[in-house]
């Protein structure tokens, strides 16, 4: 008989060609996440799970699953809806998708930076409305990318991609870590500086660090007030980095110029949020991730890390402070 797998979500077929030969899947169909009730008795006496950042695993969910369970896949680099102590207490290990979206995100974040000096959006609606009646000195100016300041915020794989790129634009680039890092610095002609001097400094201002305690709004009334009028702030991290009531009175207030994100806090935004009424800033739903070949990609290492953990066999990609 074959192990019983729980797929969350939908995924790409190349994830599921790889399961379906040795696992009995059941995927959930629906766009949204299962539900709570639903998710705890799907889970009951599953062997695997392959689940999303929008799901919640937790204890209860483990015990729900109970000893059957022998892995928990993420399809996604980071792992903060998944409980890694309890799963690691019940000798489950879990597997996530590292590395892989790594220059895909590096490019859309260049997107969404490019869009929002060019007022790309802006200009799109301003067409389709019926504004444009001619050429015009003065409209939609933007600001120059290239000799610009970028303050990138974390010094990851994606904010080192994200500096890479920003040399082809003859861009001074600044950063702020955790840790510094003088090996990157000479080889990227990357400049460390505390965080108030980034704020301070940047046209540009790059969000690339995981949320944790210490990164919780990092972005608040407080930062945004030490920013240049003129500065444009781009987020392909976690929405849980900036605190939205501050941004909109940053925004609203013209007390910085732009914002582009990929993420935010609620996710998804509210349709009451404030944010969406304002003409200065963009907001993606969340696919900075999304290319073609990026999702099979993590779809089959997610894949991959289920298979092995139903043979009880070593993950290949597993959460490093897991079983």
């Amino acid at each position: 008989m074959k192990p019983k797998v729980f797929i969350t979500r939908a995924i790409p077929e190349a994830g599921i060609d790889l399961l379906c030969p040795i696992a009995d899947a059941d995927i959930w169909s629906d766009e949204l996440p299962p539900p709570r009730e639903s998710l705890l008795q799907k889970v009951k006496g599953v062997d695997g799970l392959l689940t999303l950042l929008t799901d919640k695993i937790d204890s209860q969910v483990m015990d729900a699953a109970g000893a059957s369970l022998k892995v928990i896949s993420q399809m996604a680099v980071g792992y903060d809806n998944i409980d890694v102590a309890a799963a690691t207490a019940r000798k489950i290990p879990v597997g996530h998708t590292p590395g892989v979206l790594t220059e895909t995100t590096a490019d859309f974040t260049w997107a969404l930076l490019m869009s929002a000096a060019r007022r790309i959006v802006e200009g799109d609606h301003y067409t389709r409305d019926g504004k444009w009646k001619t050429w015009m000195p003065t409209l939609l100016l933007g600001p120059d990318v290239h000799g610009a300041t970028l303050g990138i915020i974390g010094l990851g794989r994606i904010g080192q991609a994200v500096a890479k790129r920003a040399k082809g634009f003859d861009m001074r680039v600044i950063y702020h870590s955790a840790h510094r890092h003088p090996e990157i610095e000479k080889e990227l002609g990357v400049e460390y500086v505390p965080l108030d001097s980034l704020y301070a400094e940047s046209d540009f201002i790059s969000i690339h660090t995981p949320l944790n305690d210490s990164t919780y709004h990092l972005i608040n009334n407080a930062a945004l007030a030490k920013m240049k009028p003129s500065a444009i702030l781009i987020n392909t991290a976690r929405g849980g980095v900036i605190d939205p009531d501050a941004l909109y009175r940053a925004l609203r207030d013209k007390q910085i110029a732009y914002a582009a994100l990929d993420v935010t806090e609620p996710e998804p935004i509210p349709l009451e949020s404030p944010l969406l009424t304002l003409n200065n800033i963009i907001i993606a739903p969340h696919i900075a991730s999304a290319s073609i070949q990026t999702r099979n990609k993590m779809a089959t290492m997610a894949a991959e890390n289920l298979i092995a953990g139903l043979k009880g066999e070593k993950l290949p990609h597993r959460v490093a402070d897991s079983r």
